[in-house]
C-alpha cells in the first residue's frame, strides 16, 4: 500500500514537477509553438500543422498549474508574438514612406510601431485565454473534457471580441485556407468560430492525453483515462471532415436565369504615386481603357479597386472625365472605388465604392465601415493628432460607413467589402442576411508583398463559404480573383500587373445557418460545458 501511495504521489509532481519555471527553454517552446502556426497560414498553408502547434502551449500551461498567472499570460502572449508576429510581418512593407515626405528613419519607426502593435493586439488575446485554461487546470472537479470545451469556447469568445475591433486579421480558421475547403465548409454552420473550436479541441484532446502520461507516467490503469482522450480527438476530427465534406458536396445549384457577367480591372498604380499627377494619369487611362474593353467583351457591369481613382468625387454634381465618358457611352455600370464626398461633415471623405450608371449619376454606394487606424482615421484626433501627425497622404481623414447599409446596384444587392474588410466576418454577414445575392471585395493591397495578398484572398474565400455566395476581387496591385460558393479559387491574377478578366457567377438568395443565427455554436459549447459541470458535481456528490 504505502508503495502505491509513493508512486501516485510521484506521479502527481510529474516528471518535471507541477512547476515548470520560465526559462529561455519555456519561452523559445511557446514561440516556437506559435511559430508553428503560423506555417499553417498562407503562403506556405501547411495547413495540418494548426491540428498539432497548439499542443506545446496547452502543456506549458497544464504544467504551470502551481505557477502565477503572470507567467501563464506570458507563455500566451509569447505564443501569440510568434503566430500573430510571422503572420503579419507584411505589415513592415509600409517601410518606406518617404514618398509621403516621412524621414527614412522615422519610416522605419512607423512600420516598426504599427507591426509591433498589431502583433501585441493579438497577442494579449492569446495571453487572456491562457490564464482561463491556467485557472481551469487549477479546479480540482473540472476534468480534462470539461477543460477542453470551456477552452474551446473562451478562445472563440475572445477571437469573435477582437473581430469587433478596429484591427483584426489572423483568426485561427485562416489556417485552412483556402486549402482545406473540407474542414472550412464548418463555417457555413457557425461562421469560422466553428472552424476554430475544432481546432482547439482537437488540440486541447492531445494535450490533455499527452500531459496525462507524462506528468503520470507511474500511475496503474492510467489507460482508460488516456484512451477516451486520444478516441474524442480522432472522432472530432473525422466527423468534423464528414460533416465538412456533405456540405462541400450539397451545394446549392446556380440557374441561367441568376447568372451575370462581370469584369473586374488590375490597375497596378502603386501607391506611392497614386496621388501624382503621372499617378492620376495611369488610373484614368488604364481604367477606361480596360471598361471598354470588358464592355465589349459582354460584361453586364465593371469593378475597379479601391480608390481606383485617386481624386474626390462629388457625389452631389455629376462628374466629367473620359471614365464618365465611357460609361455614358456604353450605359454599362460601373463600379467605381474612390474617395466620395460626405454629406453630415464637409470637411470629411468616405472611402467608397459608387455605381455610375450611363448618365453619370451615382445610382449606389457603400461607404467602407473598418477604416484603418492612422492611415485613414486617426484614434483620439485631438490628442494623437498633434503627437504623431498622419500617415494619410489625404488632407482630411475618413469617415465610417454606417455597418447596415446595402449596396444596391442595377444588377441586384451585393456585399461588399473593401480592403481589410474581409477579415470581418459579421460585416459580411449583416449584409448576407439584408438580401445581399454576390460578394464584390475592392481593395488596393499595395505596397504589400504576395505573401499579404495571398492571405487576403485566402479570407474571401471564407467568407464566400460562410456565406454560400460567389465572390469576385478587384485588386490594384493583386491578387485579383474569382471565388464560388465553394470556396474554389476560378481564376487569380499575377501580382504587380495590369489585368483584365471578364467572369460569369451566378446571384444566390440562400441563407446558411450561419447568416441566419450567427455563431450559435458558442451556445452549445456553453451549454456542453454546463452540462459537464452537473455531471461531475452529481458523481462528487455520490
Amino acid at each position: 500500500m504505502g508503495n502505491v501511495i509513493d508512486l501516485q504521489a510521484k506521479s502527481q509532481r510529474g516528471r518535471f514537477g507541477l512547476t515548470v519555471p520560465l526559462s529561455w527553454k519555456t519561452v523559445l517552446l511557446a514561440m516556437g509553438s506559435g511559430l508553428l502556426m503560423s506555417l499553417a497560414t498562407p503562403p506556405l498553408g501547411l495547413w495540418p500543422l494548426a491540428w498539432f502547434s497548439l499542443i506545446p502551449l496547452w502543456g506549458l500551461i497544464l504544467a504551470s498549474r502551481e505557477q502565477s498567472w503572470r507567467a501563464v499570460f506570458a507563455y500566451g502572449v509569447i505564443w501569440g508574438v510568434g503566430f500573430h508576429g510571422s503572420v503579419l510581418s507584411w505589415i513592415t512593407h509600409l517601410h518606406p514612406l518617404t514618398w509621403m515626405g516621412v524621414p527614412w528613419l522615422g519610416s522605419v519607426a512607423i512600420a516598426a510601431f504599427a507591426w509591433s502593435f498589431v502583433t501585441l493586439w493579438g497577442a494579449v488575446t492569446v495571453g487572456f485565454w491562457a490564464v482561463g485554461l491556467h485557472s481551469l487546470s487549477r479546479l480540482k472537479n473540472v476534468g480534462p473534457g470539461l477543460r477542453v470545451s470551456i477552452s474551446a469556447l473562451l478562445w472563440c469568445l475572445l477571437e469573435q471580441l477582437r473581430n469587433y475591433t478596429p484591427l483584426d486579421w489572423s483568426a485561427l480558421a485562416l489556417t485552412q485556407s483556402p486549402h482545406n475547403l473540407v474542414i472550412l465548409h464548418l463555417a457555413q454552420l457557425s461562421g469560422q468560430l466553428l472552424v476554430a473550436a475544432v481546432l482547439v479541441g482537437f488540440n486541447g484532446l492531445l494535450a490533455e492525453a499527452w500531459w496525462a502520461l507524462y506528468s503520470q507516467p507511474a500511475v496503474v490503469g492510467l489507460g482508460h483515462r488516456v484512451k477516451p482522450l486520444v478516441a474524442g480527438a480522432i472522432a472530432l476530427l473525422v466527423s468534423a471532415h464528414a460533416l465538412g465534406a456533405v456540405l462541400f458536396t450539397q451545394g446549392a445549384a446556380d440557374t441561367p436565369a441568376s447568372a451575370v457577367s462581370i469584369g473586374l480591372i488590375q490597375g497596378n498604380v502603386p501607391t506611392r504615386i497614386k496621388l501624382t499627377t503621372e499617378g492620376v494619369r495611369r488610373a484614368m487611362e488604364g481604367y477606361t481603357e480596360g471598361y471598354k474593353a470588358l464592355v465589349a467583351q459582354g460584361a453586364d457591369a465593371v469593378l475597379t479597386p479601391e480608390g481606383a481613382v485617386p481624386a474626390i468625387w462629388d457625389v452631389s454634381v455629376g462628374q466629367t472625365n473620359a471614365l464618365v465618358q465611357a460609361t455614358e457611352a456604353a450605359g454599362v455600370p460601373l463600379w467605381l472605388g474612390t474617395f466620395a464626398t460626405n454629406s453630415q461633415q464637409s470637411n470629411r471623405l468616405t472611402q467608397s465604392l459608387l455605381e455610375i450608371d450611363g448618365s453619370s449619376r451615382v445610382t449606389g454606394r457603400y461607404n467602407k465601415v473598418q477604416l484603418v487606424p492612422l492611415g485613414e482615421y486617426l484614434p483620439l484626433e485631438p490628442i494623437l493628432g498633434r503627437l504623431i501627425g498622419r500617415l494619410s497622404p489625404l488632407d482630411n481623414y475618413l469617415v465610417p460607413g454606417e455597418p447596415e447599409q446595402q449596396f444596391t446596384t442595377r444588377l441586384g444587392s451585393a456585399i461588399v467589402g473593401i480592403c481589410y474588410e474581409s477579415a470581418y466576418s459579421w460585416l459580411f454577414r449583416e449584409q448576407a442576411r439584408n438580401g445581399g445575392e454576390f460578394i464584390l471585395t475592392a481593395s488596393n493591397n499595395d505596397p504589400y508583398p504576395p505573401r499579404m495578398m495571398i492571405q487576403h484572398h485566402a479570407l474571401d474565400v471564407i467568407r464566400a463559404i460562410e456565406s454560400d455566395r460567389w465572390a469576385v476581387r478587384a485588386t490594384n496591385t493583386g491578387l485579383s480573383g474569382i471565388v464560388d460558393p465553394q470556396g474554389r479559387t476560378l481564376w487569380l491574377a499575377t501580382p504587380g500587373t495590369y489585368t483584365t478578366h471578364l467572369a460569369t457567377l451566378y446571384r444566390r438568395q440562400t441563407t446558411t445557418p450561419y447568416v441566419r443565427w450567427g455563431s450559435w455554436s458558442l451556445l452549445i459549447l456553453w451549454s456542453l460545458g454546463s452540462a459537464l459541470i452537473f455531471i461531475q458535481r452529481d458523481k462528487s456528490n455520490h
